[in-house]
């Protein structure tokens, strides 16, 4: 694997020594470790990590595949609390191997149920250097598709226990321009539900001013709602990727150095953007999965001398054992795809053009070091190449703002042109791309000119207040709601009104405390009807939707699904449950006294049959559910041990009663992942039905010729099913 364009440009940048050079490219050549993180929010991560260190690892050392010893599971030694680990097996020894089988096996159902993060080791760095507290404001800019928002909404629940939930006080909103990509994030925040979560789909070039609820000193005139600031922001902005060489190869073919001088532009504006949106002594995490310096070091210079209150914070003692080296303060673009290094400033490369033929160049004066690149502190920036720790390669840098924001005079300010807008990105780097750069997506935003929105021109026509506000109390209102974007087809959030009749029947079926946050219950419907399902937010997401128009924002999701209507059987009223994902949030507000008490029979039973009769538990559960009405309950199961288990902490799970049978209200993967952690195999009825279809499918294969004995072994695998899994099931990033 090579490529000569590639050699040429990056030699020319001096970003690697001579006597490191080769040890570089041949890292470069090596497949990419598998990585992966235990979310950190939860208690249940220890209780993780000290099942593959006590469980897996003695179990996956010293194995032998093919003549070769395979090395087993090991901590990245610079993530906190030991968190995040990293093996390099093939996906054939994966396969073959029975030991990884089974090890691969409990990674996938640990990620399908948000216990386990699979994520590249250097893609968690960003979040970690923002240092992100649950008090924080905070938005991840380009974070499609979603493990480092994981990262920061882990954060923000810092105070969660092992059970419940906590509602923390500060807010992350999660954002893409791609609307496709903006549902994997909601997909993806799932896992983790929070009621301090948001979803936009917006351009993070021209991101609009939002508002808050409280009013500031300027705004006690006019009575208007203050502009909300942000205390933490993410930018990992689109990139031409070449730092992801081992575990992307077709970036060998087709690597050229004008897709990172054609996202320059669009990357800076990013930056000077989220600068507009800070709070003072804030912090900006900006990152690329890049090597080329005019997508990291220029992008910095270019918003540091636009913005001369920022300055870069210098980390280099955080995380001691994460190997990096220093960002350059010289770098020499090349104008031409067959690297043309020639120039060694703007004004060089300008005066070889005629005079008419000047507005066409793509090139900027930011692509070129500033005068004063020595005195910005470029060397704070941090550089991660792949023959340092066996990773990727990647790009961070930390920035606070020290003052308030005062309008820039600088003369490094970068130049806009029209040139900027349109960015020619190749089709195969697009997937990596977190925000379209074609022109249209600059139109979803209304009032934003796609020639000319520069980060100053956006602050002046978003900042006036929606003209129409789709909620104005949080009571729900009849009509049809006027938006400011008819094109936008998400529903409406309205907040009910904390003594809505239906919302009073639902905390009173549930069992809930009056502590419930009732006045931070909203629903998706212009009427606001219960009709389904109920999300709960916190102050501050309740804020930004009343003093926003959810158009304009182009809002996807807020807070998080915490109960829904289920459907009754003959004869019974409607009720409401308790989603499973929903119930450690709700979980502190249902009264104690409701709760049942089960040991491990009752739980084993539940994992093996979808609906047990009441009459098949032992005492003294059998008992105590037949005494309970039908409808939603909630069961505790005590950390305890058995003879052939150990439940390290209480278990709170959701059930649902029939007349005269019970369900256990979490979905299959859930229930196949907490049968792996606690016995060691998937006991579930999901798991014996996928292995009737795995063991019927081979039989078929070996008999396809026998039409009647195909029919005899069908009758006996009638009703097999479930999903089987494979090795290619844990999302990457």
């Amino acid at each position: 694997m090579n490529n000569e364009r590639f050699t040429a440009y990056y030699r020319a940048q001096n970003i690697i020594s001579d006597d490191e050079w080769e040890s570089f490219m041949e890292s470069l050549r090596r497949p990419l470790p598998t990585t992966f993180r235990i979310t950190g929010s939860r208690e249940i991560a220890h209780t993780l990590g000290n099942t593959i260190k006590e469980t897996y690892v003695p179990l996956l050392d010293n194995i032998i595949f093919e003549d070769e010893v395979i090395p087993p599971p090991a901590q990245i030694p610079w993530y906190p609390e030991g968190l995040a680990w990293q093996f390099n097996v093939s996906k054939k020894v994966l396969r073959k191997s029975p030991e990884f089988k089974k090890f691969h096996s409990f990674l996938v159902h640990e990620t399908d149920v948000g216990n386990i993060s699979r994520q590249e080791a250097v893609s968690m760095l960003p979040p970690l250097f923002l240092d992100v507290q649950p008090h924080h404001k905070v938005i991840d800019m380009c974070a499609a598709p979603g493990s480092k928002t994981a990262q920061l909404l882990e954060a923000l629940h810092a105070n969660d226990t092992a059970t419940a939930t906590s509602i923390p006080p500060g807010l992350l909103i999660a954002n893409d321009s791609d609307a496709r990509r903006s549902h994997l994030l909601i997909h993806q925040s799932a896992r983790l539900p929070s009621p301090a979560f948001m979803v936009t789909n917006l351009d993070a070039s021209i991101y609009p001013v939002l508002r808050s609820g409280t009013t500031d000193q300027r705004r006690l005139i006019k009575k208007t709602p203050s502009q909300l600031l942000f205390d933490r922001i993410l930018c990992d902005v689109p990139c031409s990727g070449d730092g992801t060489l081992r575990k992307n190869i077709g970036i060998w073919k087709r690597w050229q150095p004008m897709d990172g001088n054609g996202l320059h532009g669009l990357q800076v504006r990013i930056l000077q953007r989220a600068m507009r949106m800070l709070e003072p002594d804030g912090r900006i995490a900006y990152s690329t999965c890049s090597l080329n310096p005019v997508e990291n070091e220029a992008v910095i210079a270019a918003a540091l001398n636009s913005n001369p209150e920022f300055e870069l914070v210098d980390v280099s003692s955080q995380f001691p054992e994460l190997l990096r080296r220093p960002g350059i303060m010289t770098w020499t673009p090349t104008v031409h795809r067959s690297i043309d290094t020639s120039y060694i400033s703007w004004n060089a490369y300008i005066e070889t053009i005629p005079d008419e033929k000047r507005a066409e160049s793509k090139m900027l004066e930011t692509h070129w070091p500033p005068s004063n690149s020595g005195s910005l502190n470029l060397e704070r920036c941090m550089r991660i190449y792949p023959y340092l720790q066996d990773t990727g390669g990647f790009f961070v840098a930390v920035l606070e703002r020290k003052s308030s924001h005062q309008p820039s005079t600088s003369k490094h300010a970068p130049k806009r042109g029209a040139e900027e807008v349109d960015v020619a990105v190749p089709e195969t780097k697009k997937p990596k791309l977190e925000i379209d750069v074609s022109s249209h997506q600059l139109d979803e935003v209304p009032g934003a000119n796609t020639k000319s929105a520069s980060a100053a021109e956006v602050d002046t026509t978003m900042d006036e207040p929606a003209a129409e506000r789709t909620q104005t109390k949080p009571t729900a209102h009849p009509g049809k709601i006027k938006v400011s974007d008819p094109s936008f087809k998400e529903m409406p959030y309205t907040f009910l009104a904390p003594d809505d009749p239906a919302l009073a029947t639902c905390i009173q079926q549930l069992n809930l405390s009056s502590d419930f946050p009732s006045s931070k219950v909203l629903v998706r419907n212009p009427e606001g009807e219960a009709v389904r399902s109920f999300y709960l937010t916190n102050d501050l997401v309740k804020s930004v939707i009343l003093n926003n128009d959810y158009t304009r924002m182009r809002l996807m999701t807020s807070g998080t699904k915490v109960i829904t209507k289920q459907e009754a059987g003959r004869g019974m009223d409607t009720h409401f449950r308790i989603l499973g994902e929903g119930l450690p949030v709700v979980l502190p507000y249902v009264n104690p006294e409701a709760i049942m008490v089960a040991g491990f029979a009752t739980l084993k039973t539940l994992l093996q049959t979808y609906y047990p009769l009441c009459a098949s538990f032992p005492e003294p559960f059998k008992s105590a559910i037949e005494a309970r009405s039908a409808g939603s309950h909630v069961v505790r199961f005590p950390a305890s041990q058995s003879a052939d288990t150990t439940l390290s902490r209480d278990l709170v799970l959701p059930l649902w009663k029939s007349n005269i049978s019970v369900a256990l209200m979490i979905d299959k993967k859930a229930k196949s992942a907490l049968s792996l952690r606690l016995f060691g195999e998937d006991i579930t009825i999901a798991a014996r039905e996928a292995g009737n279809k795995k063991r019927f499918a081979a039989i078929q294969a070996t008999a396809p010729n026998d039409p009647q004995e195909l029919e005899v072994r069908n009758d006996e695998n009638d009703g097999g099913g479930g999903e089987d899994v494979n090795e290619d099931d844990i999302d990457t990033e």
